[in-house]
């Protein structure tokens, strides 16, 4: 690293909007297909059983594939690497319109998972690599911030609209315009410093040991929601995850170019960003996931009336990044904005807790969605920028990939773990009330708002705990505030330059 600041691309802000739109393609996909999914199972003739891995496959796939995603990202290029990921997302997108059948659009939601691992760590390192200096950098993340936290929402609003007045098929075929013009776009805009590449060998043993932990890992909690937690199978998989997990630390720290170099994950600030976000989004999984079934199901809303239900919570996402978070984040340390954001959307999570079957939307739902969305807004944005700040330049892919992985992990753990949860919850609920219930149809309705409730408090206490995880492990100041001191001192915080 050399002691002075490259000049600055002057096409950076043109980047960004491309880079923007793609991350906002990526983060959509996640939450779109939710709202098309009844459709799409009528209309396939998918079994309750297989539905779920309509979500599932793209987890799978995106999260543990991720790593590799950066370190391919380091190794090509992350321009590069970002146009193939666009690429290949667009035709897996097509692929899964055009499904005639489940396997077909099982298929399509693990290659769409594929290649986001492609593009997820390639869009963040570009923006580590394009911005280094404190205000942009602070401006540059609490816009990407806003696109990561409000994405899902809104993919929530625009699947509800596809899937009313369209088809559920074109909940992917949206994808295609997205991808188009933020490869164009890329072409014609972005570029990267040389200087970051890392041409090292592929750590293929690291490769094979991550992603298969990972998916037994994520495998592991789907098994769990179906078959129970004592079940041989599933104890199987944990076992099996923990196992190749410790073997993949142990690969990494002999290999001479390993896939995640330790320094990455072991630093305390960037470890305690990647474990709090993972942990904060079990959480924010639990609301979405829970609070969609709870407003068609329970109150009737339609799918638009439903995504529209969520616009409070873009707008307080966008809010908390680009106001709060951008504003404050060169003026105070890192986790006196995560903590607070954190715990801000807990409080936002406990006014949920106290749903019914005919519950006021303006006088409930409406200041929840609100909390939760200004204080993820919050967290997300120094979040985002602090889990690459400060990295060497060729280890700027596999940081990127970290924040991407803990997040898809954290929501496909979220999605198994709360599910089973509220499962058992229903089910409990049914077996005390069922002798005095006077309508099967009010006894479902009352099991489903129990059942949501004992989540939504799961998610409450979790969500805490990502405040205090942020609280404890990160204890670096300011950006701006150390910029130039001595490198390993304690509080130093590393000026990115090439």
């Amino acid at each position: 690293m050399s002691g002075t600041v490259a000049p600055p691309d002057p096409r950076r802000w043109k980047a960004l909007g491309f880079i923007g739109l793609a991350q906002l393609m990526v983060v959509l996909d996640a939450t779109i297909v939710n709202i098309a999914l009844p459709s799409a199972q009528a209309d396939l003739g998918i079994s309750d059983g297989n539905r779920q891995w309509v979500i599932t496959a793209y987890a799978l796939a995106f999260g543990s594939l991720l790593l590799f995603g950066g370190r391919i990202a380091d190794l090509w290029g992350r321009r590069r690497t970002f146009i193939v990921g666009l690429v290949g997302f667009a035709l897996a997108s097509a692929l899964g319109g055009a499904a005639a059948n489940t396997g077909m659009l099982l298929g399509a939601r693990a290659l769409q998972g594929v290649f986001g691992a492609l593009l997820a760590p390639a869009a963040l390192s570009l923006l580590a690599v394009m911005f280094t200096t404190g205000q942009e950098r602070a401006k540059a993340f609490g816009i990407y911030g806003a696109i990561a936290g409000g994405g899902g929402a809104i993919g929530l609003i625009l699947g509800g609209l596809l899937t009313e007045y369209l088809n559920w098929r074109w909940t992917f075929f949206v994808n295609i315009p997205f991808a188009v013009v933020a490869a164009i776009g890329a072409v014609m805009v972005i570029r990267e410093p040389a200087e970051g590449r890392n041409r090292n060998k592929l750590d293929i043993p690291g490769v094979l040991l991550v992603t298969t932990g990972l998916v037994a890992l994520v495998y592991g909690f789907t098994r769990a929601n179906e078959d129970g937690w004592a079940s041989g199978v599933t104890i199987s998989l944990f076992v099996a995850s923990a196992v190749l997990l410790a073997l993949f630390v142990l690969v990494e720290s002999k290999v001479k170019a390993p896939l995640l170099p330790l320094r990455v994950l072991l630093e305390r600030n960037r470890g305690g960003v990647y474990l709090s976000l993972g942990v904060a989004i079990i959480g924010m999984f639990g609301l979405f996931l829970f609070l969609t079934y709870y407003l068609q199901v329970v109150l009737g809303y339609s799918p638009v009336k439903t995504g529209v239900a969520f616009l409070p919570m873009v707008a307080g996402m966008i809010i908390g990044s680009t106001q709060i978070g951008t504003r404050l984040m060169t003026r105070v340390a890192p986790r006196k904005l995560m903590a607070p954001g954190f715990v801000t959307a807990a409080l936002g999570l406990l006014i949920f807790t106290q749903i019914g079957t005919d519950t006021s939307y303006p006088a409930v739902i409406l200041p929840g969605l609100i909390l939760m969305g200004l204080g993820m807004g919050t967290a997300f944005m120094p979040a985002m920028s602090l889990a690459t700040y400060g990295v060497e330049p060729r280890d700027a892919g596999v940081a990127s990939a970290m924040v991407n992985t803990s997040q898809q992990v954290g929501g496909a753990i979220g999605t198994a773990l709360l599910n089973t949860i509220a499962a058992s919850a229903g089910t409990a609920y049914v077996a005390s009330h069922a002798a005095g219930a006077t309508s099967p149809q009010l006894l479902h309705l009352n099991a489903m708002v129990h059942s949501t409730q004992v989540a939504i408090w799961w998610s409450f206490g979790i969500m805490l705990l990502a405040a205090a995880i942020a609280a404890v492990l990160i204890n670096t100041g300011r950006p701006d505030a150390h910029q130039g001191a001595v490198a390993g001192s304690e509080d130093a915080v590393p000026v990115l330059v090439h």
